[in-house]
């Protein structure tokens, strides 16, 4: 069956999600917490603990440090009979959603529902009897919490694995529409689906089946992308090739760092799509033989003074009389600099020459003075 998009070319100015020229997958949606996934729902951004989540103090600031960077769904592991009993006070604290991320146990699985999270992660086929599956989907449908399903190439079932021979985007879609189809069964449908891979090629092909064949919303993700440059780029090709293609309903962006920084290239992937509300968007070349002022200390500066500031201003500081000009007329606020000054441009007019020493004091003033188009 294939699945139709959604066209959100007009979406109304002012909301998280903004005008866009590709067609949004249509999908049922799905309630964690607050947040809604699917159904034309904004795309939220998740990230995961890196903290033993038996340590409520350390695990919830944590949390509160990815909030604050704009996170909108977080992910705890529950591992173990400690995390376990201490999910119900995380989840108190937590200024976010928390999703209980659990494998094979469904003890755990129910004692999380119990402590009131917004979603579980968990695969129905890998947690034992018909019993024991009836009891976690039970316990989530009354409560109304929704599963998130989550396959991964490097954990296929033996099965499908020697059916298909190696992971394959088909194998993927497998593995996950066993587990759909279990939760079928027993009457549940408030599902989200991963499958997620290191392999980017093969993550984007087993979305865009899942995609195809489906009304399910979609999580995306690279897993295990690596450190911060090396998993930033890869999940920026991977995440971003299917948001541009319309799939995708929630995002987390996996990297070997700090939650903060996962968010921060989360949210800064959607921005870069237009499907998030943009904050400070500096603009700078990327310097030639033809610069004549100090390109990269004016950037610098600029970062740290207007880390922090909200507003959705666009700002081009380009370093030589080529492209300078008709780089900085574009932005909101713009400086063509070429030997020790800059010309201003605020909305694409020519406002004064500014010295070369004044550049980061003047765009910090204008930015001050911005006021967003409404």
């Amino acid at each position: 069956m294939e699945i139709p998009v959604t066209n959100l070319a007009a979406v109304t100015p002012g909301t998280e999600e903004t005008k866009f020229s590709a067609l949004r997958r249509a999908t049922r949606r799905v309630l964690v917490g607050g947040i809604a996934i699917g159904g034309g729902a904004p795309l939220s951004v998740q990230t995961m603990t890196k903290t033993k989540t038996a340590d409520v103090a350390g695990t919830v600031a944590q949390i509160v440090g990815a909030a604050e960077a704009g996170c909108d769904i977080v992910r705890v592991t529950v591992n173990e009979k400690e995390a376990a009993e201490a999910m119900a006070a995380i989840v108190k604290q937590s200024p976010i959603p928390v999703v209980a991320d659990i494998h094979f146990n469904h003890i755990f699985a129910l004692k999380a529902i119990e402590a009131g999270v917004a979603k579980v992660r968990i695969n129905p086929g890998n947690i034992g009897s018909k019993e024991r599956i009836r009891e976690v989907l039970t316990a989530a449908k009354d409560r109304g919490i929704p599963i998130r399903i989550g396959v991964n190439s490097g954990s296929l079932e033996e099965d499908i694995l020697e059916k298909h021979g190696y992971p394959t985007a088909e194998a993927l879609f497998e593995s996950a529409m066993r587990h759909v189809g279990i939760c079928d069964e027993f009457g549940f449908r408030d599902v989200v689906i991963s499958v997620k891979s290191t392999d980017v090629r093969l993550m984007i092909e087993a979305y865009r089946l899942v995609a195809r064949r489906t009304d399910i919303p979609l999580h995306l993700g690279v897993t295990e992308a690596g450190t911060t440059k090396i998993g930033t780029i890869k999940s920026a090709v991977g995440i971003g090739t299917l948001l541009a293609e319309g799939i995708g309903d929630t995002i987390r962006v996996s990297l070997t760092d700090d939650p903060v920084k996962e968010v921060e290239v989360g949210k800064e992937i959607l921005r870069t799509l237009g499907l998030a509300t943009r904050n400070v968007e500096l603009i700078a070349c990327p310097t030639c033989g033809r610069l004549e002022v100090d390109l990269f200390g004016i950037m610098a500066e600029l970062e740290k003074r207007l880390e922090g500031v909200k507003k959705p201003v666009k700002i081009a500081v380009l370093g030589c009389v080529v492209n300078g000009p008709g780089e900085a007329s574009e932005a909101d606020i713009g400086i063509a600099a070429g030997k020790g000054v800059g010309i201003l441009y605020r909305k694409g007019e020519v406002v004064r020459k500014v010295k070369e020493s004044e550049i980061v004091d003047v765009i910090v003033e204008e930015v001050a003075r911005f006021t967003p188009a409404t």
